[in-house]
């Protein structure tokens, strides 16, 4: 007998890979090791982002972030992070392939290190070199709806528009450029789009969520939180109620109240009658 229920979310497809959980965490920016792993697990998180430029995979048990993420519970999700030009994306993607054997890539190619946004040229140019190479590029950009598009042309698995600057908490900034992008790039090109940054607590995630979001990608909202373990919980149940909330129809919007019982039959009492 399947231990699935009704209200269970359904996985998430990203090219070949099939992801139970529709958040996916960071590993970067926790004090230790051992409280990023706890982190994950209480996310319910099954796929985790990894800086390979900025974190050691080999050497001392302490030093070794893969000895804290466990392969064969969690798809590795090796991205570009630090980099500032396509050759850069280029060539750690292509090391990340070979040190993680996956031909999995989340690509990001910024534009300068203050405000950490994607450059659309650069992002443009690494993302069709890799498609034709075999990766399979879930690729960061920014709510712009042109740009998704051009990006979801050339064959990517996944497109990652930000819901704010990285790493800066202000949650979806712009919900109406993200609806256009959901209502257009995703049924054109049949492949699911996920709001990756800014996330700084739960209801940023149930926003993203009600917005029509295939899935959310957040890093600093847990690793940064005065209690992560409780966020990460938060982070997991947040994303579920936007799953369910966005597929439920919401009431109305109205100027006036409604009563939530009807009138018929109700027996006036006015004082002084």
């Amino acid at each position: 007998m399947s231990n699935e229920s009704k209200f269970d979310i359904p996985a998430l497809k990203v090219g070949d890979i099939t992801l139970k959980s529709r958040l996916i965490v960071g590993t970067g920016k926790y004090e230790t090791f051992p409280l990023m792993a706890e982190c994950l697990e209480a996310s319910g998180c099954d796929c985790v982002t990894v800086a390979v430029r900025r974190v050691k995979l080999d050497g001392a048990k302490e030093d070794n972030l893969l000895n804290y993420v466990d392969p064969k519970r969690y798809t590795i999700l090796p991205n570009t992070a630090g980099c500032f030009t396509a050759e850069d994306a280029l060539r750690t993607a292509r090391l990340s392939r070979e040190l993680l054997d996956t031909p999995l890539v989340k690509l990001e190619v910024l534009a300068d290190q203050k405000t950490l946004l994607p450059d659309p040229i650069g992002t443009l140019e690494a993302s069709k070199i890799l498609v034709d190479e075999g990766f399979t590029v879930m690729v960061y950009t920014s709510d712009d709806p042109i740009m998704a598009r051009r990006l979801a042309d050339v064959g990517v698995a996944a497109v990652m528009p930000a819901g704010s600057p990285i790493g800066s908490g202000q949650g979806v900034l712009n919900p109406n450029a993200l609806t256009i992008i959901l209502e257009t790039v995703r049924p054109e090109f049949n492949i699911p789009i996920i709001i990756d940054a800014g996330v700084g607590t739960a209801s940023d995630v149930t926003q993203a969520m009600e917005l029509g979001a295939d899935g959310v990608l957040l890093n600093t909202g847990i690793a940064h939180a005065k209690d992560p373990l409780h966020m990460a919980v938060a982070m997991k149940h947040a994303l579920t109620s936007g799953y369910w909330a966005a597929r439920s129809g919401r009431i109305p919007r109205k100027l006036y109240a409604s009563a939530s019982s009807p009138w018929e039959g109700v027996i006036s009492v006015i004082p002084g009658e």
